[in-house]
């Protein structure tokens, strides 16, 4: 396994380990390459499709703890999906920023990439593909998480 990987590894904390293995597993078997950074705030782990050079997801490190930020281009495929996630994802989804961009173009930097337009528990939402699906490892998401990034890969094929 490549060593920035490794270092990384040492920074997930004991419980998640296993899960951030499965996860970095599965996707670089499904056809994504990982890409590992050292920034500021500590390690960020990227997983890009090699098809399309999009990037899927990426592992981040808040003080609150790591969570894995999912960019789900085909979300409007799988959105009831949504209304299946624990009620604290649901609540970080529907607090996340909007898209400004979405809602007004001309409000946004025009080289940032726009944001998603789905619906959560019957409501129609335009958030930020920075913000809004990102949540927090734990043993309540996890199973939640994966399930994303497998809808994600299926619906990209």
């Amino acid at each position: 396994m490549d060593e920035k990987f490794e270092l990384f590894m040492e920074t997930v904390d004991g419980r998640f380990r296993g899960f951030v293995n499965q996860i970095n597993g599965y996707l670089t078997e499904n056809g994504c390459k990982c890409d590992v950074k050292l920034q500021k705030s500590g390690y960020v782990v990227s997983y890009v499709l090699n098809d399309s050079k999009r990037t899927l997801a990426t592992f981040v490190s808040r003080k609150t703890g790591m969570k894995l930020r999912i960019y789900p281009e085909h979300i409007r495929e799988y959105q009831s999906f949504l209304d299946t996630l624990p009620e604290k994802v649901k609540k970080e989804i529907k607090k996340a920023s909007i898209c400004k961009r979405l809602v007004n173009p001309a409000d946004c930097n025009p080289k940032c990439v726009m944001g998603y337009t789905f619906a959560l528990d019957g409501e129609q939402y335009q958030k930020c593909r920075y913000m809004a699906f990102q949540p927090a490892l734990s043993e309540e998401n996890n199973p939640y998480i994966k399930q994303f990034l497998e809808k994600e890969l299926l619906a990209d094929k």
